[in-house]
């Protein structure tokens, strides 16, 4: 699984990141974790507000910090 953090590096973003981070380890699952800076990526997905996430090459958020949960709702059904 891969997962996209897309954003410009603010504090969301490494929030979103962290939050990620811990759902993947609390789910057990193997999955590559990566964040996403480049304007033209970032764009390229249709995100108008970053934090965004993108699981597997598809855009599941855009706009908010996900908690833990919610990252691990959209983990599972991926």
């Amino acid at each position: 699984m891969k997962i996209e953090i897309l954003g410009m590096g603010c504090f969301k973003c490494d929030q979103l990141k962290a939050n990620a981070e811990a759902a993947v380890k609390e789910l057990g699952i193997d999955a590559e974790i990566s964040k996403v800076t480049d304007i033209d990526k970032i764009t390229g997905y249709g995100v108008m507000m970053t934090p965004a996430l993108a699981v597997d090459g598809t855009l599941v958020s855009s706009g908010k910090v996900l908690s833990k949960e919610e990252m691990k709702g959209i983990i599972a059904k991926s």
